[in-house]
């Protein structure tokens, strides 16, 4: 039988959370550190990605537009693992796509460091 709510409270909805096992993203961050950066070919290519295609939800400078900003001061909360995460799984219920089919772990984590720095031109 389902539980009884209280007439005129609306249910609260379910908020899309990152995982929350440490180990979980302590694996993942070391075994995308021991692969290193992408080399700089593909960095100018996931640049270029960046800057045209997420900049066409977040903004073309980052700074958000129907996306939200990808700005260091907006990112500023969140680790690396998670962005990393966000970035290759996408955000359910949200415009947010999965970009796992296109990047590897190793681009999405240098892609959500170099957001956390600051993105190159």
């Amino acid at each position: 039988m389902p539980a009884q709510r209280k007439p005129g409270v609306r249910p609260t909805r379910r908020r899309w959370l990152l995982p929350s096992s440490a180990g979980a993203l302590c694996a993942t961050a070391a075994s995308v550190l021991a692969l290193g950066a992408p080399d700089p070919v593909r960095q100018a290519q996931l640049t270029t990605l960046v800057r045209q295609d997420c900049g066409s939800c977040h903004g073309m400078t980052l700074g958000g537009g129907l996306g939200k900003p990808l700005t260091p001061a907006a990112l500023a909360d969140l680790q690396v693992d998670s962005i990393a995460f966000i970035i290759l799984e996408g955000v359910p219920g949200q415009p947010m796509p999965p970009w796992k089919g296109l990047l590897t772990a190793q681009e999405a984590h240098w892609i959500a460091s170099k957001l956390k720095e600051g993105f190159p031109e």
